[in-house]
């Protein structure tokens, strides 16, 4: 039965002599978190758990708890495992989290509550908290400016035959799991459930031994061990292919879900297949959008923002919009390596939407300046626009650009990029660690709100202060 909260307990109140009481940041913060809309959106995504959550079943971690620990989680940019034992080692955070003295909830428990929510509810929490902003006077919404960023997946650099033996390891495990339900009374078991690690771990040895030698003979060499290794994978896909038959034929539920599985994953190891031998073995250039890096994270990019020290980054685009105050109000992860011009247009949008007025000032990088995008925020009302042109600019454009509302425009938009600095610093947002797409909005979304909340309480701590 999903509870909403403890019977409130003051443990400062207890331990009256080590004079503990909330810093006025996280007192702010914790004012902020009693706001029941926050609080209502959590539930309904953990209520979804099962029909009768609400009503039966054991006595779950209560509502206010989870979210608070979340919170807490993204805000220090601590592991689920981290949380778990310094809010159990900490009785100030004990108290903002509302644990008090009951057992704080393990790390798995917090992490299936964590998947429980749903990307769209952090979607509608930001708008929320935006307009807590707004209430509080942080931010009246008058300026906005845009940018982009990589946050990466947690994958391994990506080679052909790194990848390929990543197929045969993950087929190769369920295989694995395959016998265990299946057993000895398939036909041919041994060779049906055969797995290969070892014989594609060895050529992938021989490769790398290979590629140090120069000369022709070492490229011949190169090839016949390349061509060798693919036919590893190409051995397994087959396998996973009959053993799938096995499994829809047996009719279990365990057996379905291991064969769903493998239909799942035998098309993506056949990918891998197809880009090694047209790279490797057929000297072919295969585009970015036809390759897949990543087995474990298949919704991985490849992005090139042409950085000086990181021309190429593996994971997604996340474009940012933020208000003065140093409240991000919109983050979108976007699929590809996307053009950032497309974005400006959504994201004025938005801000009518939530500020119900366009910003007086909208500024960005070179990368979002084409003329529709000013003629639109011109059209909207916008009565600044600050998107310098990159290359030869005319005459009058050289005069507008260098007078002194459009610098005081362009300077205010770098502190955008010390904005993402501080993210990715604070709020871990270089790499994410959740799986799959919507593990990646979840990480984004956790991380940006615990940001937004700690501004408005910064914010408000100063003004009580």
């Amino acid at each position: 039965m999903l509870r909403d909260r403890y019977a409130p307990i003051n443990l400062f109140d207890l331990v009256p002599a080590l004079g503990l009481e909330l810093e006025p940041v996280l007192l702010q913060l914790d004012r902020l978190l009693d706001d029941d809309a926050l609080f209502q959106a959590v539930k309904a995504d953990l209520a979804g758990r099962a029909p009768r959550t609400l009503v039966t079943g054991r006595r779950s971690t209560p509502v206010e708890c989870l979210l608070r620990l979340l919170v807490v989680k993204h805000l220090y940019g601590w592991s689920y495992a981290q949380t778990e034992r310094w809010v159990g080692d900490s009785l100030v955070l004990r108290q903002f989290c509302r644990v008090y003295a009951q057992r704080v909830p393990d790390a798995t428990t917090l992490l299936r509550a964590a998947k429980r929510i749903q990307p769209a509810t952090l979607h509608a929490l930001l708008d929320h908290v935006v307009e807590l902003a707004r209430q509080h006077h942080v931010t009246h919404g008058r300026k906005l400016r845009v940018d982009s960023t990589v946050v990466e997946t947690n994958i391994h650099h990506p080679v052909d035959s790194g990848l390929l033996v990543d197929g045969v390891r993950m087929v190769g495990r369920l295989l694995g799991r395959a016998k265990s339900l299946v057993g000895e009374a398939a036909p041919e078991s041994r060779d049906l459930f055969r797995r290969r690690l070892r014989s594609a771990r060895h050529q992938l040895q021989a490769i790398v031994q290979t590629a140090r030698r120069r000369g022709e003979e070492a490229a011949d060499q190169l090839t016949e061990q390349y061509q060798r290794l693919v036919g590893i994978p190409r051995q397994t896909v087959r396998q996973a292919a009959r053993v799938e038959e096995v499994l829809r034929a047996q009719g279990s539920q365990a057996a379905q879900a291991v064969a769903d599985q493998l239909a799942g994953l035998r098309p993506q190891v056949e990918q891998v297949i197809r880009q090694a031998v047209r790279r490797v073995l057929q000297g072919e250039q295969v585009p970015a959008r036809e390759k897949l890096v990543s087995l474990v994270e298949p919704h991985t990019a490849i992005i090139r923002k042409g950085k000086p020290g990181k021309p190429v980054e593996f994971g997604r685009v996340v474009w940012l919009a933020e208000v003065e105050g140093g409240i991000i109000s919109e983050y979108e992860v976007l699929a590809g390596n996307p053009d950032d011009a497309a974005q400006v247009r959504p994201s004025l949008d938005h801000h009518r939407r939530l500020f119900g007025k366009p910003p007086d000032l909208l500024t960005g990088d070179r990368k979002t300046q084409t003329a529709a995008n000013e003629a639109y925020a011109k059209q909207q009302g916008v009565k600044q626009i600050v998107l310098p042109k990159a290359g030869w600019k005319s005459g009058a454009r050289g005069q507008q650009e260098r007078e002194r509302w459009f610098r005081r425009g362009r300077n205010w938009r770098a502190g955008i990029e010390g904005r993402i600095s501080g993210l990715k610093r604070q709020h871990k947002l270089k790499r994410c660690l959740y799986h799959g797409d919507a593990g990646m909005e979840r990480w984004v979304g956790w991380g940006i709100l615990a940001h937004d909340l700690r501004k408005i309480a910064e914010a408000q701590a100063a003004q009580a202060a």
